[in-house]
């Protein structure tokens, strides 16, 4: 069989760890598939830079948009990353001229998926994005093909290593966001700007795919609202920790009687929880499907390692001959789904007040929230001292989110109160 010729642009730890792969595990992946798997071209912004690899080894490209044309290259593997410019136009120009491409960018198909699926569908060839979820756990292919028979009721997932390290990392130290954060980009956990990750930006892209191939829909991340975790203080994760819940930035996606539910939030869940036990800069997603039941994937959710071990695993179905839809179902059968109203949707929720100590002001509090339809499921109250603010933690039953943010308002606007209410959702199940 003819050698499936490879074009990789982008080469940054990835496409750098990506060459090496497939250079260094050669006669392995020829065996498992039957070929051989040749680099023939690569592109970069530096032909200079030092990538552990001599740069005159293969045809090299100043522009990635050559890289996708040429006739001579089977396959391209897009690692530039951005939803839109160069990556973009590479990826139509490699689909539009009867190529496979493999891509990690989730940012791209958060955005443009659909119609770069309908493209590939049109061309005959695979557009594959297992790196681009979730690094080197193979969530793409379990949801793809593994759970295949399922329907799936519920993904929850942590998909975002650089804020997981910042919460675990401020739980266990009891420092705040700010220096903990300093840390991580210390580390190389996180970049110097780093709003997409612990924004939840990053972790929403990623959110928004698992939805598509679970539910057969397009990408909706355009409808998300996604919520990070700068708010989140020392006291809250203290808090959780008594009331025993650890806080996550927590990923959600369900079919609800409104429609796809696609929430991404910081979340108290139960310590006790597979997912509470993902520590780090792991990521961890549980599936809940009508037969299997829940199966849990942890793994490293990003690095150089695990995201190349992905984008080769889809090079190795590829060469192999596996001709999968992108997003499980034939592009044209993909179905918008409306979105579950968000103030319909019900859960229960952990609130810190900070108030003036005097009589009557948890009788004003409960009052508000009985009003709105809000039961309180337990109390704790820390100082005692006229002189100083009063912490009041509560949590609630279940009740709507509209009651919630309504309730929300009100408190905050009672002259006992001192500063804007904390609210952190609380994920039981």
């Amino acid at each position: 069989m003819s050698p499936l010729r490879i074009g990789i642009a982008g080469l940054g730890t990835v496409g750098a760890a990506t060459v090496s792969v497939i250079e260094e595990n050669g006669s392995v992946l020829a065996r498992r598939t039957g070929r051989k798997i040749e680099i023939v071209a690569v592109s970069a912004r530096d032909r200079g830079k030092d990538r552990g690899f001599p740069a005159d080894r293969y045809r090299w490209y100043e522009d990635a948009r050559d890289l996708a044309a040429d006739p001579d290259i089977d396959l391209v593997c897009e690692l530039i990353g951005g939803s839109d410019g160069i990556a973009l136009e590479l990826v139509r120009t490699a689909l539009s001229s009867g190529k496979h491409v493999v891509t990690a960018n989730k940012a791209l198909l958060a955005h443009h998926g659909a119609s770069l699926a309908r493209l590939a569908e049109t061309k005959g060839v695979v557009l594959a994005f297992e790196p681009a979820v979730a690094g080197g756990i193979p969530i793409v292919k379990a949801l793809r093909e593994g759970l295949a028979a399922n329907q799936i009721h519920k993904i929850t997932g942590i998909l975002n290593g650089t804020s997981n390290y910042i919460l675990t990392t401020m739980r266990e130290t009891g420092r705040d966001f700010a220096s903990v954060l300093e840390e991580a980009q210390a580390k190389g956990y996180a970049e110097a700007d780093p709003s997409f990750d612990v924004d939840g930006i990053d972790a929403a892209h990623k959110l928004a795919l698992l939805a598509s191939l679970a539910y057969g829909c397009p990408p909706r991340f355009d409808a998300m609202r996604p919520e990070g975790i700068r708010a989140i203080a020392p006291v809250d994760i203290a808090f959780a920790e008594q009331l025993g819940f650890r806080i996550k930035l927590l990923g959600t996606t369900r079919l609800a009687e409104g429609g796809l539910v696609l929430r991404m939030y910081p979340a108290m869940v139960p310590q006790d929880a597979p997912i509470a036990a993902v520590e780090g800069v792991f990521n961890g997603i549980a599936v809940e499907g009508d037969r299997v039941g829940t199966a849990m994937f942890e793994g490293r959710g990003a690095g150089a390692g695990p995201t190349a071990s992905a984008v080769v695993a889809d090079i190795v179905d590829i060469a192999r001959g596996l001709r999968l839809p992108t997003f499980g179902v034939a592009a044209s059968e993909l179905t918008d789904r409306p979105m579950a109203p968000t103030e319909d949707l019900v859960g229960s929720y952990y609130l810190r007040l900070e108030v003036v100590d005097r009589p009557g002001v948890l009788a004003d509090v409960a009052a508000v929230l009985r009003d709105h339809r809000v039961s309180i499921e337990s109390l704790i109250q820390r100082g005692r001292d006229p002189e100083q603010p009063v912490t009041l933690v509560l949590t609630t039953h279940e009740a709507t989110e509209g009651a919630m943010s309504q309730a929300l308002a009100t408190i905050a606007g009672l002259s006992v109160v001192l500063e804007a209410p904390t609210m952190i959702r609380i994920e039981r199940a």
